[in-house]
């Protein structure tokens, strides 16, 4: 077993803590926007359209966040 915990490769993120601000930055911006555009939106059936990536990028972009000032999850 400790032979196998040696010849393991130390985690890299798949996102570098240099981008992880900017990714932030984008995807609460997306989200906020398209949430502006959901609330000034009539129409029933692009409800949805507008609410599910508006979620998502405030959701994922929250994480980002989260992680970009050093708060892990």
């Amino acid at each position: 077993m400790y032979s196998e915990w040696e010849t393991l490769e130390a985690f890299s993120p798949p996102v570098s803590k240099d981008y992880q601000a900017l990714i932030a930055f984008v995807l609460m911006a997306t989200g906020l926007s398209l949430t502006g555009v959901f609330s000034l939106n009539k129409s029933i059936t692009m409800a949805p359209l507008l609410a599910l990536p508006a979620s998502l990028s405030l959701a994922f972009g929250a994480v980002f966040l989260i992680c970009a000032v050093g708060v892990y999850v």
